[in-house]
């Protein structure tokens, strides 16, 4: 005998199921190739950016985390 308990073995047996049934779901995905993908990615940059509020920035008059009055302590 080498000591292990049944559970044991049984919860190693389930444990290896588990990982190699993980291990075919990530085989089986659709991967893209990075350089495709990150030309996209560009190109899609490229296109939105004057539309894009962290590069144009924001109008003091249209942004609404500015506060519209200031507190005056007296």
């Amino acid at each position: 005998m080498s000591g292990k308990t049944p559970s044991c073995s049984n919860n190693s047996v389930i444990q290896a199921q588990k990982l190699v049934e993980q291990l075919r779901l990530e085989a089986s995905m659709v991967r893209f190739k990075i350089s495709l993908t990150a030309a996209d990615l560009v190109q899609y940059c490229q296109e939105h950016r004057c539309s894009d509020p962290l590069l144009m920035g924001i109008a003091a008059s249209s942004n609404p985390f500015k506060e519209k009055k200031t507190c005056v302590l007296l």
